[in-house]
């Protein structure tokens, strides 16, 4: 990658996983597939957060897309950290940015734009103002 790595610091939300010896493979390194394990954390407690949840009753959020940058490899033992950041907010969808790190080292990024659907009609659905609101206090300067 020709981009520098990001830092830890650069997210403001931060959440950590401790590696299972499970997510190994063959190789003896985190699977690929539990990266998206890792962001899926973090962006659950963005979503379904206890004290403001962004989830409304009658909605859901699935995600329209999903990029995923693989650095460096992970390994067992050990903590990984997903950094989070809100990069941009729309009408009923919005796009987070995400950086993985191990040592403090950077080992995957990634971009997921979620989007909030009615249960019923199964179709994008406008976020609340108070969703708005808090994604974008979490939005990158």
């Amino acid at each position: 990658m020709n981009s520098p790595a990001p830092t830890l610091a650069d997210y403001p939300i931060r959440t950590s996983d401790k590696i299972r010896y499970a997510d190994t493979d063959r190789q003896g390194h985190v699977n690929n597939a539990v990266f998206s394990t890792f962001i899926e954390t973090a962006r659950a407690e963005i979503i379904y957060d206890r004290a403001a949840p962004l989830v409304e009753p009658g909605t859901s959020f699935v995600i329209a897309r999903l990029a995923l940058d693989f650095r460096a490899e992970i390994n067992w033992p050990g903590t990984v950290w997903t950094g989070t950041r809100v990069a941009q907010v729309g009408r009923s969808s919005f796009r987070l940015e995400h950086g993985l790190f191990q040592d403090e080292r950077c080992v995957a990024t990634a971009e997921v734009v979620i989007v909030q659907v009615d249960d019923a009609t199964r179709k994008s659905r406008a976020l609340s103002a108070a969703a708005i609101e808090r994604l974008s206090k979490l939005q990158k300067a």
